[in-house]
């Protein structure tokens, strides 16, 4: 039976696409002040300081993250690590609705990775709603011109998204299928802590990468603004929407909550046009729509 959706946790499910999308448009608001590979690392460093007090006891010796520590390093790695990474290198040439849309695409890279590395065969409907969301990024990519899409120019940034939202199926695989189920009973910020202080390994790789491609070092043009997008990437859209997401995915399972992620992309256009100037144009409302039909034609039974 299908738990009852209350107001409390619709609010939580649409607090987190909110602050997700305001990610997006902080990130396109950081190009040129910040490296887009420090400001994940600067991010990230941030929220594990700031989630230290709450969850230090799951990095003690002897304690029960580092016989797993293997797998986390894969799931830092994909999604702290890789997935955020690659969001803010896209948003260097494209834009948050774009960023948003691709990313909404999701459950084709779902099925694709279920079918490959779990054999999860997918249903005549999920295949339909694959190709309607995948339709929907195609509109994105040619930006609603046939004859872009005949030329295939991707935006440099649109590619990079797809690949952030490929590694973020394989990180929801691996969150979807531990290898055991003791780690289910940690409190959540020992489990987003252990992520993170793995991915910041890998954070901290590639902003030394960023670093020796600019001569050796990195400059961030630090200011009140850039510190206050530091600070909402760090504890709005990383430790807020996470929390909040976590709590209602408990409340209503993963299949009611997929349908308030898709409010993302509506959101980072609004945003876009309030504080970029960047009015959402009609194809990405026909790309929009194509994505959420997507998702409720897979979705049905």
């Amino acid at each position: 039976m299908t738990p009852a959706l209350t107001r409390k946790t619709a609010l939580l499910l649409t607090v987190s696409p909110l602050l997700w999308a305001g990610n997006a448009v902080v990130g396109r608001l950081m190009v040129g002040a910040v490296p887009p590979l420090t400001l994940n690392l600067l991010r990230w460093l941030l929220a594990a300081l700031v989630l230290l007090p709450l969850g230090w006891r799951v990095l003690r010796i002897g304690g029960p993250l580092w016989p797993r520590w293997r797998r986390f390093v894969l799931l830092g790695g994909l999604g702290v690590g890789s997935y955020n990474s690659l969001q803010y290198l896209a948003l260097q040439t494209s834009t948050p609705i774009n960023v948003t849309l691709i990313a909404a695409s999701m459950p084709v890279w779902m099925l694709a990775a279920g079918a490959l590395l779990h054999r999860e065969r997918p249903r005549p409907q999920q295949l339909a709603g694959a190709v309607l969301s995948l339709l929907g990024v195609v509109l994105v990519i040619s930006r609603g011109s046939w004859d872009t899409l005949m030329q295939v120019r991707l935006v440099p940034g649109d590619l990079y998204m797809l690949v952030a939202v490929a590694l973020w199926a394989l990180y929801s695989w691996m969150l979807a299928r531990p290898s055991d189920d003791s780690a289910r009973e940690w409190h959540w910020s020992e489990f987003l802590l252990a992520q993170i202080v793995f991915g910041l390994m890998w954070s901290t790789l590639a902003a030394g990468g960023e670093a020796l491609a600019h001569g050796g070092s990195v400059e961030v043009a630090w200011s009140l603004p850039v510190a206050g997008g530091l600070l909402y990437v760090a504890l709005a859209a990383s430790l807020v929407a996470y929390r909040c997401w976590g709590m209602g995915v408990a409340a209503v399972g993963p299949a009611i909550a997929a349908f308030f992620s898709n409010l993302t992309p509506v959101f980072a256009a609004l945003l876009s046009a309030a504080l970029l100037g960047e009015p959402p144009q009609w194809f990405h409302g026909a790309a929009f729509a194509l994505i959420v039909a997507g998702i409720v034609v897979s979705s049905r039974r």
